[in-house]
């Protein structure tokens, strides 16, 4: 398995997760909120922030815009190509919002959805690039991707296996970087009982390539199931606010979760530690409090074969263990002892 560093930060199995801020298009096309999101987002701990480089033209074609006439995606009710015109992001924007991010210390990623967004990204100096689930059977898109020789993370939502199998080997044959798959349902939002965070580790055995999970469940508990099941990348919409008009602001990570999200996800990292069994020190320690020992069960004299109803067990575990038990039985006591009194290997011959 190939693993792939972003900024530093090295991704895949036994490293901590890389966790992605999708403000997508949440920044409603206004500069000032992208900045802010950005903002929110680096303050929340995340490792990027992520936006989706499509235009008016290279997303949906001109019939399906005519049959899309009226349209309320945001709430507001217009034509589909004008909603889709307001939510872009020009090559301008895409500069001013790397810049930005340099400036601020966020890595900036985006998704790439045509080969034009392909070279503007890598004028940009992306680190890699992603793809959206709607595209792993856009061979030519990945194709033009592979050919930058970056690292690729490739969202599966909607595809099958033959599918995924396919779109890595164009990525391989046509000369990509590292690739790490997300595991997605392309459901807004997904319901827990439909998310299927097996999947994970089918995808892992599968390809032998890392995997990660883009969420669109509402909360914190099943992408943080997912790095319990070894998702090396985390990938959660964001916003300033849910009840903010716009497409994805309803089914994302608030600050105060997505906050949350990065605190439980390097929690849960670490909480994972290792396969082998390992008692520390502390615990070590703790036996003697937490255990038992042999006490008399009653008043004994000495000179008497001890009996297995003689002595009970008692804490603290710093004498004659119950698991000795055997090797104290018959034995004759060196001493009288009172009820409940500890038992030394001194007291028996």
């Amino acid at each position: 398995m190939v693993a792939l560093s972003l900024n530093g930060r090295v991704i895949g199995p036994g490293e901590a997760p890389f966790i992605i801020a999708e403000i997508g298009s949440n920044h409603n096309g206004s500069l000032d909120l992208a900045f802010r999101l950005i903002d929110a987002a680096r303050e929340c701990g995340v490792d990027a922030v992520k936006f989706q480089s499509w235009s008016k033209s290279s997303l949906i074609s001109s019939a399906e815009y005519a049959r899309n006439t009226r349209y309320s995606g945001d709430g507001r009710v217009g034509g589909l190509e004008e909603e889709v015109e307001r939510y872009q992001l020009t090559p301008a924007q895409h500069h001013e919002i790397a810049a930005y991010c340099n400036r601020t210390g966020v890595l900036f990623l985006s998704s790439v959805f045509s080969p034009g967004e392909v070279q503007l990204l890598d004028s940009l100096g992306v680190p890699a690039f992603k793809v959206a689930s709607m595209d792993v059977t856009h061979l030519p898109l990945l194709a033009s991707v592979a050919h930058r020789h970056k690292p690729v993370i490739l969202s599966t939502g909607m595809a099958t296996l033959g599918e995924i199998e396919r779109a890595l080997e164009v990525l391989r044959v046509e000369g990509s970087g590292p690739v790490v798959l997300l595991h997605c349902v392309s459901k807004y939002p997904t319901p827990a009982a439909e998310v299927h965070l097996r999947n994970i580790v089918t995808l892992s055995r599968a390809f032998d390539v890392p995997v990660g999970y883009s969420d669109h469940t509402i909360g914190t508990a099943v992408p943080l199931a997912a790095v319990a099941l070894g998702a090396c990348m985390l990938e959660k919409h964001f916003t300033l606010e849910r009840t903010m008009p716009g497409w994805d602001h309803a089914i994302s990570a608030d600050p105060p979760e997505m906050r949350a999200l990065v605190n439980g996800a390097h929690d849960v990292f670490s909480a994972l530690g290792s396969a082998v069994r390992y008692i520390d020190a502390t615990e070590l320690e703790k036996r003697k409090a937490f255990r038992r020992r042999l006490v008399a069960a009653r008043a004994l004299k000495q000179g008497a074969r001890l009996k297995s109803e003689d002595v009970d067990f008692k804490r603290p575990g710093t004498g004659i263990g119950p698991d000795e038990l055997s090797y104290a039985v018959g034995r004759t006591l060196t001493r009288d002892l009172e009820s409940d009194e500890e038992l030394e290997w001194s007291d028996l011959r």
